[in-house]
């Protein structure tokens, strides 16, 4: 090979994923010229295969669209904001302002499978919410032309009637890419945790056992979410939403923290207090149905046997060992004595006991979300806004173990960033260190000192985190540990710095690969050396925050990426004494633009041979 390869600046093929994966189990469904044969695809299979006519699913207008939303690849970019971030430099949370579809589309490559929980507030359909178009063809050009940056006649964004006879359709169109798209972005371990009401409540339970599985349904929550409904409620005073829930695989256990009228509770004290804290009794007996002759056996106290009615909810070894850690108390009321076991506060290693979290939640009410929202913004900034002592409930139940307090909660419904406030707050309580991705649509208010959504989620953050380092400024450091991370990288969704990649401009393939043979430039005006950087990171499967350093080699600059694995050089005039400098290096992948070889063929063939001599796996040019 004389050439380097071009770097591909679409996002993820979702679709050529899932045919490559197909390859992998199934080798022998390829084809000639690597399609798939279904046929052997279903032989292999065997009867596993349904072939009926009719089948139970969920169908809507629209939705054979959907799929081919899911697989067109985004052609857009996230350019950096310094000037309207927090820390950039060594925050590891992000805030992206930009049409959720495009912006999860983007971060495939860089993101997947690596999200522990998503917590989403979408539009509950009413008819009043703002709603995504459900024509995706040209989803970035609609997003530019509704936020004003090219111009169009008409905006494509609204809201959703049902005054046209798909009030549904459209919101479950809306609903079934983002989801698809999120899925990809779970962990193994992930779960996903999403807000709703009745109107939707249904299909979109549907919709969900869809795209994670049935098996993957984990709890449908109901969350009492006011104190009352008023007096003008017609029938039934409605004073709840849901919260859905599905995990990525089955889960085996979830656990939620002890309230504090919980741990209030664990008032009994003995020698252990001081490692275990206080303790509370439970019968020893039960009264199952499921008889287990093990289970039966007297305990001797004090020279008495003591007999359970039915049996022990203990082995005879479990309690003998109980007896001999004083873990047994014997009460007498009435001439009868009953056995009860101590559950201690904390176990050996002093961690605080979990408990399963319910299905059914008393508040935090709503009101408490807007008292919120006032108290940070101001009256009348934002609607509505979820409180955020619920998402740090839901946090906890997520990341309460001590190995998931470097975990990612992403958001791409995130409103006035409740998200980001719950995560802030979650950290300065416990000593975590979850990160967290915001993304919202720059959605005009008409307001004059928030001109969008995006606008009051960032003010709403920043104002959190003062805050927060406020309570902290009189606070001894005692650990000697890091500081928390209190900031955020804001990106912009936008077109490509590459006009090479124009999704608005149909352009024929010959004639780009002689634009760049003649070295016309290809990079937009207005674009900075920052925005090449981080699509070209983007588009490596690099995550946004991961660091970068900037070097001086061969009095020239680079990047030096991920301590040294990935270099990049923007310089638009490349020499052989660079080239030689960053292969010495021996990173594994190098990006170089093609305008810095100047149509001299020989010196890009030349940066092919240095760089396989020292075993660059991955040389690439855009």
């Amino acid at each position: 090979m004389t050439q380097p390869e071009k770097l591909d600046l679409r996002s993820q093929d979702i679709a050529e994923d899932k045919r490559q994966e197909l390859l992998r189990l199934f080798p022998e469904i390829r084809t000639e010229g690597g399609k798939l044969d279904f046929e052997r695809l279903r032989l292999a299979l065997g009867e596993a295969v349904d072939v009926g006519r009719e089948r139970y699913g969920m169908n809507w207008p629209g939705k054979a669209e959907c799929f081919k939303t899911i697989q067109a690849p985004s052609l857009g970019t996230l350019r950096p904001c310094r000037e309207e971030s927090v820390n950039f430099d060594t925050t590891e949370n992000l805030i992206i302002e930009g049409d959720n579809l495009e912006v999860l589309k983007l971060l495939q490559k860089s993101y997947l499978g690596k999200v522990k929980m998503i917590y989403i507030d979408p539009p509950y359909n009413t008819g009043n919410d703002f709603i995504y178009p459900d024509n995706y063809t040209e989803s970035l050009q609609t997003y530019l032309e509704y936020t004003g940056q090219v111009d169009a006649e008409g905006r494509k964004f609204g809201t959703n009637t049902d005054a046209d006879g798909r009030f549904h359709s459209k919101w479950l169109n809306m609903m079934y890419p983002r989801l698809y798209l999120a899925r990809n972005l779970l962990r193994e371990d992930g779960l996903v945790f999403i807000s709703i009401d009745d109107t939707e409540v249904d299909n979109l339970k549907k919709l969900c056992n869809e795209i994670f599985g049935d098996e993957n349904f984990v709890e449908q929550i109901v969350w009492k979410n006011k104190y009352n409904a008023g007096a003008l409620t017609r029938g039934f005073s409605n004073i709840h939403e849901y919260i859905l829930c599905f995990s990525k695989t089955p889960v085996e256990s979830i656990t939620s923290p002890l309230s504090e009228e919980a741990i209030a509770e664990y008032k009994g004290r003995d020698a252990k207090y001081a490692i275990r804290g206080g303790f509370v009794t439970q019968p020893l007996a039960t009264g199952s149905k499921d008889t287990r002759p093990n289970l039966r056996f007297p305990i001797i106290w004090q020279g008495t046997e003591i007999w359970p009615e039915k049996q022990w909810i203990w082995s005879r070894e479990r309690v003998e060992a109980a007896l001999a850690n004083d873990e047994i108390v014997v009460n007498e009321s009435d001439g009868k004595l009953s056995v009860r076991v101590k559950q201690y506060l904390r176990d050996e290693s002093r961690q605080i006991r979990k408990t399963k979290p319910l299905s059914l939640l008393i508040g935090p009410f709503n009101q408490e979300g807007s008292k919120e929202s006032k108290e940070i913004l101001g009256a009348g900034v934002f609607d509505f806004p979820k409180p955020s002592a619920l998402l740090k409930f839901l946090f906890s139940i997520t990341t309460n173990e001590s190995d998931g307090k470097d975990d990612i909660v992403l958001d791409f419904f995130a409103g006035s960033g409740t998200t980001a406030h719950a995560v802030l707050q979650l950290n300065q309580e416990d000593g975590g260190n979850r990160k967290y991705v915001l993304v919202q649509l720059p959605e005009p208010t008409n307001r004059a000192e928030y001109a969008t959504i995006a606008d009051i989620c960032k003010e709403r953050v920043r104002r959190t985190i003062t805050k927060l380092n406020d309570d902290d400024a009189g606070k001894l450091d005692l650990d000697g540990g890091s500081k928390p991370d209190r900031g955020f990288r804001v990106f912009k969704l936008d077109q490509s710095n590459f006009t090479t990649w124009d999704a608005a401009i149909r352009h024929d393939p010959a004639v780009l690969e002689r634009q760049l043979e003649l070295h016309i430039e290809h990079i937009r005006d207005g674009r900075t050396d920052d925005d090449i950087l981080y699509e070209m990171l983007l588009k490596s499967g690099y995550p946004l925050t991961v660091p970068v350093e900037n070097q001086t080699l061969a009095g020239k600059t680079v990047y030096n990426v991920a301590g040294g694995l990935f270099i990049i050089c923007l310089e638009r005039t490349l020499s052989l004494d660079l080239i030689r400098a960053i292969a010495e290096r021996k990173p594994e992948r190098v990006v170089l633009l093609d305008e810095g070889f100047a149509g001299n063929d020989q010196l890009k063939a030349n940066a092919v041979q240095i760089f396989k001599t020292k075993g660059v796996t991955s040389f690439k040019t855009v």
